[in-house]
């Protein structure tokens, strides 16, 4: 998404800056901003040709020209939401905003209909125990509980490959020859699967410290308990944009209290707030990493993801979040799979 810093114009451009630039980046379409970045419109070469039969001039300025309501999708917006919009409004390019309005990339539809490919590792951490969902995990792995006729494993891997990122490496320890039997080496499902054997339990970060030589570039972990359905390709532009060492996707999350809250200083009652709801950010089990990361993982031990991050906050190196406003379900307890299965048909199907 970072070509769209080839095609962005300031209103007061001339309109033969604009030829240059919609000729120079080769995508036939000029994005109009302000001084922060913000998005104001769009500029096509069409617009230009009918300015100029119109008798405008080479050096004039285009502020009167551009198309000041562009479609526009945001960063965590599916790649179906785009091939839509394209199709709707017979678009070839659609720029992407973050949640200010400010321009972070721009997709060429073209591109959305090509296969994807990413050489990106995929580590789906499965060698949890599932104590939470007995009986059910007393004879299968967590990750191989059925959701809509299928694994969950199954579903995520099916997501990852549907965004291009075909290389998994599965973590497994409880009952690994299940998981292992089912996927093989992945080809089955178009995608290439190693394993790595957990000799014991190492928490939810620590078994990267066993494949620290084969993780080079950025890298996705996910828990092998979630549905989720969103952009994975997203949430690694928004990791490369921002140059960091690690992302953790987040997820909000309200809680109400079911009393009048009563707020108190110095014994004085100062208000009284009825059943008040708080909201938070959480970890939604999603993460991509820097190679850099590892050194910061103890070998063979027991590591949890939280302690990565709060070692990686330590030190100040740069670490962001990606909002999920997408599907997001973990599947935890006996009644979250069970909602997991109503649920399943709507949203992946």
């Amino acid at each position: 998404m970072n070509n769209y810093k080839k095609i962005i114009l300031l209103p007061t451009a001339k309109l033969r800056q604009a030829l240059e630039k919609i000729d120079s980046g080769a995508m036939k379409i000029a994005l109009i901003v302000d001084e922060n970045q913000k998005l104001l419109g769009t500029l096509s070469d069409g617009d230009i040709r009918r300015s100029i039969l119109k008798g405008m001039g080479l050096d004039e300025e285009i502020k009167s020209i551009y198309c000041r309501t562009p479609t526009t999708c945001g960063i965590n917006d599916p790649k179906e939401k785009l091939l839509m919009l394209a199709i709707e409004h017979r678009l070839y390019q659609i720029p992407i905003i973050d949640n200010d309005g400010r321009v972070v990339g721009v997709i060429e539809v073209d591109e959305l209909l090509k296969p994807p490919r990413h050489a990106n590792k995929v580590v789906l951490m499965a060698g949890g125990l599932g104590r939470r969902l007995r009986p059910l995990t007393d004879t299968i792995p967590k990750p191989m509980l059925t959701v809509g006729n299928k694994p969950i494993l199954e579903t995520i891997i099916g997501n990852f490959a549907k965004y291009g990122y075909t290389n998994i490496v599965i973590s497994v320890s409880y009952k690994s020859h299940m998981i292992e039997e089912y996927f093989g080496d992945g080809s089955r499902f178009g995608v290439k699967i190693d394993y790595v054997h957990e000799m014991k339990r190492m928490g939810t970060a620590g078994a990267l410290s066993l494949m620290r030589d084969s993780l080079v570039e950025p890298f996705f972990v996910m828990n092998s308990d979630l549905l989720t359905n969103i952009n994975f390709e997203h949430l690694h532009n928004h990791h490369n944009l921002h140059d960091a060492i690690g992302t953790m996707a987040v997820r909000e999350y309200d809680f109400q209290v079911p009393y009048g809250v009563v707020n108190i200083k110095n014994n004085q009652i100062t208000s009284i707030e009825e059943k008040p709801t708080h909201k938070f950010y959480v970890s939604a089990g999603i993460y991509m990493l820097n190679p850099k990361s590892l050194t910061f993982i103890p070998n063979d031990e027991f590591f949890d993801m939280p302690s990565l991050f709060e070692s990686l906050i330590a030190t100040g190196e740069n670490t962001i979040s990606f909002p999920i406003k997408e599907y997001w379900l973990d599947i935890g307890q006996m009644r979250d799979f069970e909602k997991a299965n109503n649920e399943y048909d709507e949203v992946f199907e």
